[in-house]
């Protein structure tokens, strides 16, 4: 998949190459999934307006692909390049104002340009049609908000009920948490400033045999496609960081035979070993900065390397999290998808 524009131009958009032909395009589930990741749909994101409506260009054929690249676009409606003038010659803290100049040269300060988070939601097109894909083969992918600065959710994801989470602002799948997440985000929106925190994902249905032995292990593809997320600054899959402190003899997986299936008696692998998935559910989380963008004055430079002040202006999430579920979904469903056609050319049948 490749993605184009940027957040204050005409569109945004992208091209998806590989998928097969005779996938039945389900248009209100990939509007639906689009609208989870649209801006304004409550008070603890961005106000920005924007209807997100998706309109394909290419690749589609009286409702199923056609096997050629699917083009499609979605229009930037509610721009008001005005509130970034100030930013023409300055680098904001934590921005890639300052790395962009470096690289190109010249960039787009309106929005952050192509760095913005707004190209994102091409992605989640895209992800929606490898949801479709997976969906034949069983494979289901869900994800959530896990934390929330200090505010953690500590029950393990087969414990909480999972049609909830879209029933708040927030999307964690336990209530009485989701409402102090709420309350603290607001807090923090009144303060003009951010925070961050933690969303958890998981896959369920997908086969042991799914992945590459050496340089495109599927945790190592997941954990590239994650990072490429806009505010990301950590993955883990598994026990992650948490297994450092356990003996080889707690943290094995231990094989055992049911019903003629093989499969383990715990998953602190992740459903993922020697870069292959081995039939178990594939878990991880992710971890995402404050946004960088805040509403107090804070000390920069600009091009010529003068110190200034400055200070946020316009519509900007107070937390990335609530927003960021279905990308996290979508990038998931990209990985998967892929795995599942380099697959189906690994064995002779």
């Amino acid at each position: 998949m490749h993605t184009f524009g940027e957040s204050h131009g005409p569109a945004i958009g992208g091209i998806i190459d590989g998928c097969p032909a005779g996938l039945e395009m389900d248009l209100e589930f990939i509007q639906s999934e689009l609208s989870r990741r649209r801006p304004g749909q409550s008070k603890i994101v961005t106000q920005r307006k924007e209807a997100d409506e998706v309109v394909f260009l290419s690749g589609i054929y009286k409702g199923k692909t056609t096997g050629t690249p699917i083009g499609f676009s979605i229009a930037n409606e509610n721009q008001k390049s005005g509130d970034y003038d100030h930013l023409d010659d300055l680098y904001r803290p934590s921005h890639a104002d300052y790395t962009y100049d470096q690289k190109y040269g010249f960039r787009d300060p309106r929005g952050g340009g192509r760095s913005s988070a707004r190209e994102t939601a091409a992605r989640v097109v895209g992800g929606a049609i490898a949801k479709l894909l997976l969906k034949s083969q069983g494979v289901i992918i869900r994800a959530y908000t896990a934390q929330v600065g200090e505010i953690r959710l500590l029950k393990d994801y087969k414990e909480l009920d999972h049609t909830i989470t879209e029933q708040n602002a927030v999307r964690c799948p336990d209530p009485l948490i989701a409402e102090t997440m709420i309350k603290r985000i607001e807090q923090v929106r009144k303060e003009g400033d951010t925070i961050g925190g933690v969303i958890a994902c998981f896959a369920t249905g997908v086969p042991a045999g799914w992945g590459e032995p050496v340089f495109d292990k599927l945790h190592a593809d997941l954990g590239k496609a994650m990072l490429s997320i806009n505010a990301v600054k950590g993955f883990e899959y598994g026990s992650g960081f948490e297994g450092v402190v356990m003996k080889g003899s707690a943290h094995n997986d231990l094989f055992y035979s049911s019903s003629g299936a093989i499969q383990t008696r715990t998953n602190r692998s992740g459903g993922i070993q020697g870069g292959i998935s081995n039939g178990e559910d594939i878990y991880f989380r992710v971890a995402f900065k404050p946004v960088a963008t805040i509403m107090q004055k804070q000390m920069t430079v600009n091009k010529k390397g003068e110190e200034l002040e400055v200070g946020g202006k316009g519509r900007h999430d107070p937390c990335v999290l609530p927003r960021a579920v279905p990308i996290v979904e979508s990038m998931t469903a990209l990985v998967l998808a892929d795995h599942w056609l380099r697959h189906q050319t690994s064995t002779i049948e």
